[in-house]
């Protein structure tokens, strides 16, 4: 695995989420009018989107594809719930960025506003949010010192967000996940757990107690983090469509993908690889892990 290329999301409305990213999140559209992704192009994934677009933060990608006609994102979902997966947006200015968030009548999942994590978990500031399809996102403040110093460099500017930093997903059995991910050549870089008052507020439940694990690939941001509740437990993912509202897809650059998949065979996760074909010039495989999150590798180099 050599880096994340993008994040991709589905939505109902284009037009409406590419408003969201860019007024609410401070998103650049890229390629308003972008040609539909080469994994809805794959045999046997039956995928045609209305409309597609690209939009950038610093320098990370997002990938909106609209299916008017998808599954809508489950109500009440909690992030314990396991097709929760959000995107973590560093933040500058956590103040500037709320209330940017809060004029453009964003659906908070945290409560309290804002919330300082102890120093057992990093003192990072954090705040998770909804966008217009249902989609969590969060808000994230380093302190000084802490994560990727990219950010640190990035404060210097007048942008109150900076870039997205990771995508984090609930995981029913953490080191299940841990032994897919590493088959696909990520690297754990940081654990731990997290639990307390703030993040009972932050994700909204009671008696939380969460192992976080960082995974790496060559590049250090974006990454992905395995969030495993230990309490409270969350609903068993549905096995969505790829079109669905709430099948967000991690793309990664790949090297050796033949050798990648093979790994995956033999450590048992029969039945991960949805499809495996060439398409826009390039290899590409698209795979759903343990718990039914969709990962797209693309060979790297095509």
């Amino acid at each position: 695995m050599q880096r994340l290329l993008r994040i991709g999301r589905n939505t109902r409305e284009l037009g409406r989420a590419v408003a969201f990213y860019r007024d609410a999140l401070g998103f650049t559209v890229t390629d308003p009018g972008a040609p539909p992704p080469d994994w809805t192009k794959l045999a046997g994934v039956h995928a045609r989107p209305s409309h597609c677009a690209r939009l950038a933060l610093g320098a990370q990608e997002l990938e909106l594809t609209e299916f008017p006609d998808a599954a809508p994102y489950p109500q009440d979902s909690a992030s314990c719930d396991l097709w929760f997966q959000h995107c973590a947006i560093v933040v500058a200015d956590m103040d500037a960025a709320y209330r940017r968030l809060v004029a453009q009548e964003a659906v908070p999942i945290t409560r309290g506003g804002p919330q300082r994590l102890p120093p057992a978990t990093g003192s990072v500031t954090a705040f998770k949010v909804r966008d217009p399809d249902g989609h969590p996102l969060e808000l994230i403040a380093f302190p000084e010192g802490i994560g990727d110093p990219q950010w640190q460099i990035a404060r210097s500017g007048n942008a109150p967000t900076l870039g997205i930093d990771h995508s984090a997903i609930s995981v029913r059995d953490v080191e299940r996940s841990i032994l897919f991910y590493e088959r696909l050549g990520l690297g754990v870089a940081a654990r731990g757990v997290n639990r307390g008052a703030e993040q009972q507020r932050l994700d909204d439940l009671r008696d939380v107690e969460v192992d976080v694990v960082a995974l790496q690939a060559r590049s250090r941001t974006p990454h992905l983090e395995l969030l495993g509740y230990r309490h409270p437990h969350g609903r068993p993912a549905q096995r969505w469509k790829p079109t669905a509202t709430a099948a967000d897809r991690l793309e990664w650059s790949c090297r050796g993908l033949e050798l990648v998949l093979d790994a995956i065979a033999a450590a048992g996760f029969a039945g991960a690889v949805l499809a495996d074909d060439f398409a826009g010039g390039q290899r590409i495989a698209l795979l759903r892990d343990p718990d039914g999150h969709l990962v797209q590798l693309t060979a790297a180099g095509a």
